[in-house]
């Protein structure tokens, strides 16, 4: 058994409180946890207005295809997210 983690470290231009925040990160935790079957997070960062660290975690019997499944994660992110920039990602697999 493979887990694969994919932390994604979001800038969110433009954000002028934590309520607007949460308004843009909520959502998008939820489309991930839909379109993907993942389990999401929000980890770090929970008081920065302008940042947002998101945790997605899947399991696999694969560990190739789990690094591949979070990889087009951050894919779609940057297609279907265009207020979202992500400044940094990294995957580890256990």
């Amino acid at each position: 058994m493979r887990v694969g983690i994919l932390m994604l470290h979001l800038r969110l231009p433009g954000c002028r409180s934590l309520k607007e925040k949460r308004r843009r990160v909520k959502p998008l935790l939820n489309r991930l946890h839909k379109e993907f079957n993942l389990s999401v997070a929000e980890v770090d960062a929970q008081d920065v207005w302008q940042t947002a660290v998101i945790a997605c975690v899947t399991v696999s019997n694969d560990g190739g295809y789990a690094q591949h499944m979070l990889q087009k994660v951050v894919q779609w992110v940057e297609v279907h997210w265009p207020d979202v920039q992500i400044a940094e990602e990294h995957v580890t697999l256990c």
